[in-house]
């Protein structure tokens, strides 16, 4: 396995394109500290958004996973250029040719998406860990390492996605149109839950069967946390605004999202099992 990825890393690596959208990627990652240094002082207004308590222990997680998952779009073009640059240089076929079965060729790819899952799990462990350090209220061990399934959460999220994307580029074989037609998955998911509300089923039902969906199943693994923070409850408080949503991760999310990835990959496989290369 360890030979594999670093065959997938070189050819990575080796693609200018690829590096930049990579590095841009991580680039952003950090630039979440920045969000410490918005400050606002008007007169007697003074607004520091640090001070609201978006890096408190164990909020932190919740908020830097949700808004960190935002730029998964940059790998997702690095994902699908992946699999158009392999079609495009012929190198899907040398690599076969040099003994390089489909199935070792496809395990290369899903070990890529992991490692890229994997590395940016970490990389926001580690920024949410020092802003936290540095800005938290709170600092008791138990405090700290509550909510850490929405890192869990996060990862796979990100393995689902770059597993759909992964995918798309096989299927399309042009990053151009494989972008395109993630873009028209999204659309189509929300026309699926429309028409279902609409004409077959009640709404509630129809928020059901959406939440099954692959994109959908992802988004729902991490809620927004907007309205789980302290400011937004007291303002809604006083004007008389429930705001007590479920911001759990649950096990069967979980496994939704399991069964999509797991799915993607077979496609992938038997989708380049089957063609004339």
């Amino acid at each position: 396995m360890v030979r594999l990825l670093h065959i997938e890393f070189i050819k990575l690596w080796n693609n200018r394109a690829s590096k930049i959208l990579i590095l841009s990627y991580f680039i952003l990652l950090t630039s979440i500290a920045l969000i410490a240094a918005i400050k606002f002082d008007i007169g007697p207004v003074q607004f520091h958004l640090a001070d609201q308590g978006i890096f408190n222990f164990p909020y932190i997680w919740h908020f830097n996973t949700f808004v960190t998952a935002i730029f998964k779009l940059f790998l997702a073009i690095v994902i699908v250029s992946m699999m158009a640059n392999e079609y495009s240089n012929k190198t899907i076929k040398q690599n076969l040719i040099d003994g390089l079965s489909k199935k070792e060729f496809i395990l290369s790819k899903f070990l890529t998406v992991v490692s890229f899952s994997l590395i940016s799990t970490v990389f926001v462990f580690v920024v949410s860990m020092i802003l936290g350090l540095i800005y938290s209220d709170y600092n008791e061990m138990s405090i700290i390492f509550s909510d850490m399934e929405f890192l869990l959460a996060f990862f796979i999220k990100l393995v689902g996605f770059f597993s759909f994307c992964l995918f798309l580029g096989i299927f399309v074989k042009r990053s151009a149109f494989a972008l395109g037609f993630l873009i028209l998955w999204a659309v189509l998911e929300q026309i699926i839950f429309g028409l279902l509300g609409w004409k077959v089923t009640s709404w509630e039902t129809a928020g059901l069967i959406k939440d099954f969906l692959p994109l959908e199943s992802m988004a729902n693994l991490i809620k927004e946390p907007a309205t789980r923070l302290s400011a937004v409850q007291n303002v809604a408080n006083q004007i008389g605004e429930d705001l007590n949503f479920d911001y759990h991760v649950y096990w069967y999310e979980f496994i939704i999202v399991f069964l999509w990835t797991a799915l993607f990959i077979y496609l992938s496989y038997a989708l380049l099992k089957k063609r004339d290369l």
